[in-house]
């Protein structure tokens, strides 16, 4: 997760809905909406450069986009989200909910496995989190981790679930700005990957 921290906590209960299905929000002059086929390579993009500003790369055990490649598999058809915030319209933040056991975790996870699921909605991960470097610290990134949290309570989830590294201290501030704990670490290709939950009901 790569987003920065709001100057300020002034950005909660800013998140208006404007639409239920498919969701949509406005939080200030951001507008939250879920992702179309045709914002692949912009999506792609962003979080290629969220990663690169923390200086991780291909290679490295954390680094991986193959999901990118299955949006519709991983996110769209199989009680997932991903959503996409617009800003004069052009996206400059995203983030997605998918299965927990979907993507598997640990150092498996950068050699894109893949697998159908199980019928039980339980966990939900929160991931791709991502906000230009431009625009960040206008909360734009607490805004879709809100909405991601209210899409994931509307599936039915269980619990939430997420992961970051030690190099994305402003994503492990905001997750724990919002209530979220840590259960885990492990290194993994020298980077230490911090694991945190939620629960939902």
């Amino acid at each position: 997760m790569t987003v920065g921290t709001p100057d300020s906590a002034s950005w909660q209960g800013h998140l208006v809905r404007l639409h239920g299905e498919p969701p949509e929000w406005r939080f200030g002059d951001l507008h939250l909406r879920r992702y179309r086929a045709t914002d692949h390579g912009t999506v792609l993009a962003l979080h290629r450069e969220g990663l690169a500003q923390v200086g991780l790369r291909p290679g490295d055990g954390v680094y991986y986009d193959h999901d990118f490649f299955r949006m519709e598999d991983i996110y769209l058809r199989n009680d997932g989200e991903f959503l996409v915030g617009e800003l004069n319209g052009r996206i400059v933040a995203m983030g997605g909910l998918r299965r927990a056991d979907l993507i598997p975790g640990g150092h498996a996870r950068a050699y894109g496995g893949y697998v159908q699921g199980t019928p039980a909605l339980d966990a939900v991960e929160m991931v791709r989190l991502r906000v230009l470097p431009s625009v960040q610290r206008r909360g734009y990134g607490a805004a879709v981790v809100q909405a991601l949290e209210e899409r994931a309570a509307e599936h039915g989830y269980r619990i939430l679930r997420a992961d970051t590294t030690e190099l994305q201290a402003p994503a492990l501030s905001l997750y724990r700005r919002f209530g979220w704990t840590e259960t885990r670490r492990e290194t993994i290709g020298g980077i230490v990957n911090i694991y945190l939950e939620k629960p939902l009901r």
